[in-house]
């Protein structure tokens, strides 16, 4: 039961994107396409998972043992960036058209304060273990791509829309983002 809460809220209740204000950039900058979104997304859930996993054990076994939990930012920003690199080679080989059509925003990973957050919230948080981190980062991962994906999805359907001049672009995504948020604190008296 504790993993499906952990799950429910790191979806729903406390969305990276919508309750934290982690990741806002790719939010805005990936959002104009479901296909870019979804890749997006996707790359998000394998490099969030995997360096909450590398964080969580470096922080336990070599930054705590040794008394250098001050050094906790710049590691885990370098293990990221190591990641993402990985991610990228990956995505240049096995599907050169989402490697072309995620841009600059593949790189941009590195610097997605979504991903840094995570895996300083899930190694600073009390009772959590590898495992429950690691449940944790996936779900906010799925979190963020959610959130994403829907956002795309209302911005497609917005450009066919007859929006007002003074609210074409990126007015009418702030306040769709808005009222996106406002739709996830639905969820908030679930978790």
């Amino acid at each position: 039961m504790e993993y499906v809460l952990i799950i429910i809220s790191a979806i729903f209740v406390n969305n990276v994107i919508l309750a934290k204000f982690l990741g806002v950039c790719p939010f805005f900058g990936v959002s104009k396409k479901v296909e870019t979104a979804l890749g997006m997304g996707g790359a998000v859930v394998f490099v969030m998972t995997i360096a909450t996993i590398v964080t969580y054990l470096i922080q336990k076994y070599i930054l705590d043992k040794f008394g250098i939990q001050y050094m906790q930012t710049i590691t885990f920003i370098l293990i990221i960036a190591s990641l993402v690199q990985l991610v990228e080679i990956i995505l240049k080989k096995m599907s050169p058209s989402l490697y072309q059509a995620l841009g600059i925003f593949l790189p941009l990973i590195t610097t997605n304060c979504a991903v840094l957050g995570v895996a300083i919230l899930a190694v600073s948080t009390d009772g959590f273990g590898l495992m429950e981190s690691t449940v944790y980062a996936i779900a906010s991962a799925i979190g963020f791509g959610l959130a994403l994906t829907i956002f795309a999805g209302i911005r497609e359907q917005l450009d066919m829309m007859d929006v007002p001049e003074g609210m074409k672009g990126v007015p009418i995504a702030f306040v769709t983002a808005g009222i996106l948020a406002l739709a996830f604190m639905g969820f908030s008296g679930i978790a």
